[in-house]
């Protein structure tokens, strides 16, 4: 009687650690499946992606192909014809106004970084780094000083250019970036330069301990906008 009461206590033992055995099994199987799903899915977004950037690299350089083939039939069919030429010319200093071709010359690079303080020195971590209002600010003021032409880590402002805060990125036309903010302006050098003076917008920055400094260049190179301009409410006066 007493070898039965054993035995059955063993075999119920035995039945629990099989049956413990099998749940775990079957949990870290589920588990497993999980994050086989979760990287397979995330292996799928990214090749998606990729497919989608490749697609767009191509259309881009195709574009960039009718572009020069287009310039070429303006050039041909200008040659000799006053008034075409002098429209030519006028579409060509258009697309330079609106920032749709690449342009060179003299101006300024300013440079704008987070500080390098430790976060526990300020009372405000975001006191510490730089935000979308800081880069506007610098913007406006080239643009007093009569800049002509402005990037923001080689993204052209346009128009309808828009510079927005996403925590620790700036979004510009629509292209997320972050620090250090590298802002090239062509223009007059001597009045672009002014960002530096004592209580210019770059003086507030670095009494802010925020990384500011300006330089001034002769070959300065901003490439064109390469999205699409468009204007919704804007039409041509009769």
């Amino acid at each position: 009687m007493k070898n039965k009461k054993t035995i059955s206590i063993v075999l119920g033992i035995m039945c629990f650690a099989l049956t413990l055995g099998i749940c775990v099994q079957i949990k870290t199987v589920r588990g497993s499946n999980s994050i086989v799903k979760q990287n397979y899915e995330e292996n799928g977004l990214r090749a998606e992606v990729l497919k989608y950037k490749e697609k767009y690299d191509n259309r881009y350089k195709e574009l960039e192909k009718a572009e020069e083939q287009l310039e070429k039939e303006r050039q041909n069919s200008t040659e000799n014809n006053t008034e075409l030429e002098q429209k030519e010319e006028e579409i060509k200093q258009g697309n330079k106004m609106i920032g749709l071709t690449e342009v060179t010359g003299p101006g300024v690079i300013i440079t704008l970084s987070d500080s390098k303080k430790a976060s526990n020195t300020s009372l405000n971590v975001s006191d510490l780094l730089i935000h979308d209002g800081d880069v506007i600010s610098v913007i406006n003021e080239l643009k007093n000083a009569g800049a002509e032409a402005i990037s923001i880590n080689d993204q052209r402002l346009v128009p309808t250019s828009s510079i927005i805060c996403g925590g620790n990125i700036i979004e510009i036309n629509g292209e997320k970036t972050g620090t250090p903010f590298v802002i090239k302006a062509i223009g007059l050098p001597e009045l672009l330069s002014g960002l530096s003076r004592p209580g210019g917008y770059l003086e507030i920055l670095k009494e802010a301990s925020i990384e500011a400094d300006l330089k001034t260049s002769n070959n300065i190179t901003i490439p064109k906008y390469t999205g699409v301009i468009t204007y919704k409410y804007a039409e041509n006066s009769k």
